[in-house]
């Protein structure tokens, strides 16, 4: 009878660990996601709206070996100076080019660390807990006052 009732319980807690694999997030990332997080509360100041060429180049993805044309699509509000905070959805032709730009981006996150030690150390916190994420051909970037409103609004 005991080891009726632990195969049953094994067999109960497999099934339940195969349900919580059965991520309910999507595959992408949503370029509506960014303002979806503005929308949350994330951000402690009104951010600018930045287009293709403009985040391109801010976040050097020529320097990591892809070319304007790769980023087919973005969403990107940043700070026009007074914090560092940033939110981002970048969408590549490719798996393999936004798992490029991902890195890129984690470079770039730690350039704004180095350059804004000493000019902006109370924006320091929310570099260190900078969320870069990358789901299919998207990739995600999150700079804010108020990281899980931000994490809330992408659920």
């Amino acid at each position: 009878m005991r080891k009726q009732i632990t195969s049953a319980l094994t067999a109960l807690l497999c099934l339940l660990a195969l349900t919580a694999c059965g991520s309910s997030q999507p595959a992408v990332y949503e370029t509506s996601d960014v303002q979806a997080m503005a929308d949350a509360g994330a951000f402690s100041e009104t951010l600018e709206e930045l287009d293709g060429d403009t985040a391109f180049q801010l976040y050097r993805l020529s320097s990591a070996g892809l070319s304007r044309e790769d980023l087919t699509d973005c969403a990107v509000l940043r700070s026009s100076g007074a914090t560092c905070e940033e939110g981002a959805v970048l969408v590549f032709g490719s798996e393999d080019q936004a798992k490029t730009a991902a890195a890129a981006l984690e470079d770039y996150v730690q350039g704004q660390i180095t350059e804004n030690e000493n000019y902006r150390p109370a924006e320091i916190p929310k570099l260190e807990s900078a969320l870069v994420d990358q789901r299919g051909s998207t990739v995600l970037l999150v700079v804010a006052n108020d990281l899980e409103a931000a994490q809330s609004a992408l659920e």
